[in-house]
């Protein structure tokens, strides 16, 4: 990451945005909008959150909104970020019985989404952002709810004219919260609707009751509609308690979440919203996945031109130490190594045993995974490649090249690599569940299977390898993949109403208060 431009570290998703509709007068089509987030792609991540709020809010600062962006400093955007300036002078954040103090930084003046950071050095520079050596950090109960509190503080400031306050997973979950308690009757604060995105519920921030007090939060709030969650304090759970609208990120996520299967624990929370819950797609930038224009991988292609996706299969090959063979489907995947992702499935099916396939596989994660994927490419180094140190620029070549995309899940809310993939063509082969659902048409622009078991996602490959086969037909499914769009405009019109309602719901409860 220390290695981008600087133009691409201060407008993250900005400058390659796709053209917004512009409304003829000239006034600003939603509220002005802050989102509170741990992550802001490029310059903190762990996954797909980082990369989803910095599409969206580039897309709301090219809608004339009015937008605000405020993250933790951690270490990871000092190292990624040169033009950091600070505003004003350090100040006192309460926060249950103690009294920290914070900074206010902010990145230099750039067009798009204001960005702010809230600096605090021991609890933010770190090396990771939620833990290190594969365990959590044990205060980050205390770490995100100062970060909550001091952007709260700075608000008024920063951002006067805001109406929409949108939180972003359980790490800012506490916002809502404080905005209804600490800072009720507060004119500025009152007049604030709130929005929580639930990006990934599997993480919720659960911990002892006691820590309530700890935070700041009335002990009363210790109850079956709040925080308590199975005998422990249920941040997310909370959040959600104090919001006007709950979003997910896609419409069968938000379904899932409303069932014993898949909703964490959490499904008759989600239930109860109603109409308060929305599921809306994640989009992505499709300026910069575009294989027409991309610089980083081995040659241009287009729906209209196929012609450089060869060279591109060639060149991952060799990259990856493969035999270069033009006629054997080429599977990628590109992920975290977890359980979530499907790696089970994988390994314990006879997919990557076929002598007439090939495998890639980038990123890392669980190290019984590492070791697996490892020993599988050691023992048949022609048919497996596997790169563990994830990279940007490798990720592009894998989505140029492969002529597959392997996404199993076991749960999915909306996924971002099924997206890549279709515009350049490499077409997924992915569990029916979340976002895979919603963006992936089965034997139009991919492959589904259902029942989680290697057997199906085994079947699911034979389908795609018989299509693949058929030379007349493997070119309609790559181009269907590759213009059914991708990017944030219909999702971005979604988010603008749901502002709207939610706005709406706010001012109804107050005034009936």
């Amino acid at each position: 990451m220390a290695g981008k431009s600087l133009d691409t570290l201060v407008a993250p998703g900005r400058h390659r945005m796709e053209t917004p509709p512009r409304r003829e007068d000239g006034s600003r089509e939603s509220p002005g909008v802050v989102h509170l987030t741990s992550e802001y792609w490029p310059l903190a991540r762990t996954g797909g959150l980082g990369e989803a709020v910095s599409g969206l809010a580039g897309f709301q600062a090219a809608s004339n909104s009015a937008t605000t962006v405020v993250l933790p400093l951690h270490r990871a955007v000092r190292e990624a970020a040169t033009r950091l300036e600070p505003v004003g002078p350090p100040f006192h954040v309460e926060v249950g019985p103690r009294i920290e103090v914070a900074r206010l930084f902010r990145l230099a003046e750039t067009p798009g989404p204001r960005v702010f950071f809230i600096e605090h050095e021991g609890y933010f520079n770190r090396d990771g952002i939620y833990g290190s050596c594969g365990s959590d950090y044990p205060d980050n109960p205390r770490r995100f709810a100062l970060f909550t509190r001091a952007a709260l503080a700075v608000l008024p400031r920063i951002a006067p004219s805001a109406q929409i306050l949108h939180a972003h997973d359980w790490h800012a979950a506490l916002a809502p919260v404080y905005l209804r308690t600490a800072h009720a009757g507060q004119p500025y604060y009152d007049r604030l609707a709130t929005v929580l995105s639930v990006h990934n519920a599997g993480f919720q921030g659960h911990f002892p009751p006691d820590a309530l007090v700890d935070l700041g939060l009335p002990p009363e709030l210790y109850d079956s509609r709040t925080f308590e969650w199975y005998g422990r304090a249920n941040v997310l759970k909370g959040g959600i308690a104090f919001s006007d609208a709950v979003v997910t990120v896609s419409p069968s996520h938000a379904r899932e979440l409303r069932t014993p299967d898949g909703g964490f624990g959490l499904h008759d929370t989600f239930e109860i919203l109603g109409d308060r819950l929305v599921g809306i797609l994640n989009g992505i930038d499709v300026e910069a996945w575009n294989p027409a224009t991309d610089w980083g991988i081995a040659a241009p292609y287009s729906f209209m031109d196929l012609a450089g996706k060869g060279r591109c299969k060639a060149a991952l090959q060799l990259a990856l130490g493969l035999p270069q063979r033009a006629r054997v489907p080429l599977f990628g995947m590109s992920s975290r190594l977890t359980t979530q992702k499907g790696l089970d499935l994988i390994l314990g099916g006879g997919l990557t045993a076929s002598p007439d396939a090939q495998f890639v596989f980038l990123g890392e994660g669980e190290p019984r995974y590492e070791k697996a994927l490892t020993d599988l490419a050691a023992a048949a180094p022609d048919r497996v490649g596997v790169q563990l140190k994830f990279s940007d620029h490798r990720e592009h070549e894998l989505m140029a090249g492969a002529d597959l995309l392997l996404m199993p899940s076991l749960y999915e809310p909306c996924g971002l690599a099924q997206l890549r993939a279709q515009l350049y063509g490499t077409v997924p082969v992915a569990r029916r569940v979340g976002g895979l659902a919603d963006t992936i048409e089965d034997g139009v622009t991919g492959f589904l299977f259902h029942e989680y078991s290697p057997d199906a996602l085994d079947r699911a490959a034979r389908r795609a390898i018989e299509v693949y086969n058929q030379s007349d037909a493997w070119p309609r499914v790559m181009r269907a993949a590759m213009t059914r769009g991708a990017g944030w405009r219909r999702s971005g019109e979604r988010y603008k109403e749901t502002y709207r309602l939610a706005v709406a719901r706010h001012r109804a409860q107050a005034t009936s208060v």
